[in-house]
């Protein structure tokens, strides 16, 4: 038999892993199943103030030794450690009423995650430790004043409260966007299935992948968390509306500027269109949507589709058509035997919160179509239909039964089913399917404001769409009104929730300081051609990321324009616009003194004027960004290029970076012709062409 010592869940604070000695108060955790305890969890006596202490000074210390690409770099070992070890939180996750499907959407999905926000982190954002937001604002007529705005890692702790329904993915989709941020993380996981979280983390902790202090986990109630916390945290909740509620009142939160975000219920709706007929591809597809939210995760998500919005002459035939797919396909059973296709919910306490909640549609008039909750023993609940006849039964869009339970209702015509979808009072999804471009773009003006995610499903993307209830780390998840109005993830918009965006002001050179990033007006080390022809200077293009600053310039000599050189490309190219061309038809133009250059034209000309021709660092030009033509060219013109060192970004898994540089492409008279960014790839260390010239 085992023991109270067998089963305690040990937290992880502060370093090291520790368990209450001898608490009195236990909570005891089932295997959902089988009924059988297999963990114990307390948190009486732990230092919770001196984990968050801890993460403040020991877990910020070592995150902001590493660059965004260091730890960005990190999440993808650590996706690949915890794939290497996912059988283990499999054979937990069974216990907690986890199918293999439902670990493949909870386990797997959260180590997608990881690898998704690695590769952004090191993609999208700068290898440094600050982000700029938007461009350089001119704040003065002689370039002197400027502003822009950028974000900073929170000087405190990431604390991410979570629900039971998502032990790994939960922690896994909050940790990833905190951990590339630079914030340290506190988890504290549900209880029902808080364990599994705890094996996740010590998987984390063991892989030695992690700098110290970065993730700490407290397993059991943390009543008193909030106490400990002000205005450098973040606080991430996920569950119950009511509990978001009692959180978001605290003292701290109001008064002490605590940041918090809460992801809470939600009636999500599917909304059938008038379009789509019995006989339509949709119909299949809608039918599908519906007994795949029913039963993945027992119906246990935030994202399951609680309410079907269907044409009012197809409710039955909706209703039968998903009764007779879950008579057909479900064996509900435990996880872990041969036969099961559903597992039970998490716990018995959640089958009576669950049959009490379609208790209360019954009395409100739900017909059952099939299950009910009198159905199946223990916590296994099965999966029910209902329908109403009145659409606007208020229980339908007020009671969650947060399990496999649906509740089918008609509407008249599109406004109604507006109307019917906004009664949710703000929801995590909607799903519409329709094959009518017309009615997709209604439905998004219309109800877009309700919900954090719309998803459109039709014949063209039903075999191809990640589904209504999978939210994806690319997109944001969370949602207006009862949902809890938090949103996560969104790809980088995910990161930036755990960072301060502040305006910044001052002269150009302040701002490059501040930024890492050549801004225009700054400081420049300027290189001209006659320098680099005399061996008094070297040209940007020759230095690898070693020895190239930011600032660093060339500057070129002016090119003489001619007519024959811009009929030539015309004739050559096949851009014949008649303002290159056409002489009367150029002058006639309000933007053109005569004929004149093609941008591309002056593009070309501006790389020849700045490109160092033999092998050396520059491994490729990978893109042009941001371009801009400004004053017309035409003939009997000059042009020069300055091209300066904007912004250096190493690769840390490579032997080369990206290198941005600035350039404008100047007149005779100074005035500024075009303008944009040339994107290259370069050598860390010059080693491939070192001694080429030798």
């Amino acid at each position: 038999m085992s023991t109270l010592t067998d089963t305690l869940v040990p937290s992880y604070l502060s370093g090291a892993w520790v368990t209450p000695e001898n608490p009195s108060r236990v909570t005891e955790v089932a295997d959902a199943s089988t009924g059988e305890i297999v963990a114990t969890v307390s948190t009486e006596g732990l230092d919770l103030a001196g984990a968050i202490e801890y993460a403040r000074e020991v877990g910020q210390r070592n995150l902001r030794e590493l660059t965004i690409h260091e730890r960005a770099l990190k999440l993808k070992e650590l996706a690949l450690y915890l794939g290497e070890h996912k059988e283990e939180l499999y054979e937990l996750a069974y216990k907690t009423g986890a199918t293999k499907r439902d670990n493949g959407i909870d386990i797997d999905g959260g180590i997608q995650t990881m690898f998704v926000y690695s590769s952004k982190g090191r993609r999208e954002l700068p290898n440094g430790h600050i982000i700029i937001d938007g461009p350089t604002e001119i704040l003065s007529r002689d370039n002197s004043f400027l502003g822009t705005h950028i974000y900073t890692t929170l000087p405190g702790v990431a604390v991410q409260i979570n629900a039971f329904n998502f032990p790994v993915w939960g922690m896994l989709e909050k940790f990833a966007p905190s951990f590339i941020a630079g914030m340290p993380t506190l988890v504290k996981p549900a209880t029902p299935s808080g364990y599994v979280t705890a094996a996740a983390v010590r998987l984390m902790l063991e892989s030695g992948i992690l700098p110290e202090g970065s993730l700490q986990l407290i397993s059991g109630s943390a009543r008193d968390l909030l106490d400990h916390l002000d205005h450098r945290d973040h606080v991430a909740f996920t569950g119950s509306a009511a509990t978001a509620a009692t959180l978001r009142s605290h003292d701290n939160v109001l008064k002490n500027g605590v940041r918090f975000t809460a992801e809470a219920d939600s009636l999500n709706a599917a909304i059938l269109g008038e379009d789509v007929t019995e006989d339509s591809p949709e119909f299949e597809a809608y039918i599908k949507a519906l007994f795949i939210e029913m039963t993945a995760k027992a119906g246990q998500k935030c994202t399951a589709v609680r309410r079907a919005i269907v044409p009012t002459a197809l409710v039955d035939t909706v209703a039968e058509a998903l009764a007779a797919r879950v008579n057909d396909k479900i064996v509900p059973g435990d996880p872990r035997s041969g036969e099961a296709t559903m597992g039970p919910l998490v716990s018995v306490d959640q089958r009576a919160d669950v049959a009490a909640a379609v208790d209360k549609l019954v009395a409100a008039g739900g017909k059952v179509v099939t299950g009910g909750s009198d159905q199946l023993e223990g916590a296994f609940f099965a999966p029910t239909i209902l329908t109403f006849e009145d659409a606007d039964t208020d229980a339908v869009h007020d009671v969650e039964a947060f399990g496999p339970v649906v509740s089918v209702i008609g509407y008249t015509d599109t406004n109604d089913a507006l109307r019917l979808a906004a009664r949710g009072k703000g929801s995590l999804v909607a799903s519409v399917i329709t094959h009518s471009p017309e009615l997709a773009a209604t439905y998004a003006h219309n109800i877009g404001a309700f919900h954090g995610r719309l998803h459109f499903l039709d014949r063209d993307d039903a075999k191809t769409s990640t589904g209504h209830g999978s939210p994806l780390p690319h997109l944001v998840h969370g949602g207006p009104g009862r949902a809890g109005g938090g949103e996560e993830l969104g790809g980088i918009r995910g990161v930036k929730h755990y960072m301060q965006r502040t305006a910044i002001q001052g002269t150009p050179d302040h701002l490059t300081a501040i930024t890492g990033e050549w801004v225009r007006g700054a400081k420049v080390n300027k290189v001209t051609r006659a320098d680099v022809e005399a061996g008094t200077a070297e040209h940007p293009f020759r230095k690898d990321l070693a020895t190239l600053q930011i600032g660093d310039q060339f500057a070129s000599d002016l090119r003489h324009v001619s007519l024959e050189e811009i009929i030539e490309f015309a004739e050559k190219t096949g851009d014949t616009f008649y303002a290159h061309v056409d002489e009367e038809a150029a002058m006639a133009n309000p933007f053109f003194p005569r004929r004149v250059a093609h941008g591309y034209l002056l593009v070309s000309w501006a790389a020849g004027l700045f490109v160092e021709p033999a092998p050396g660092p520059v491994l490729a030009n990978y893109g042009l960004e941001n371009l801009r033509f400004i004053t017309p060219v035409t003939y009997d013109d000059s042009v020069r290029i300055e091209l300066t060192a904007k912004r250096i970004t190493p690769r840390v898994t490579d032997d080369y970076g990206e290198v941005c540089w600035d350039a404008q492409l100047f007149n005779q008279n100074d005035e500024l012709v075009a303008s944009y960014d040339v994107l290259t790839l370069v050598e860390k260390e010059n080693t491939t062409y070192a001694n080429w010239n030798k």
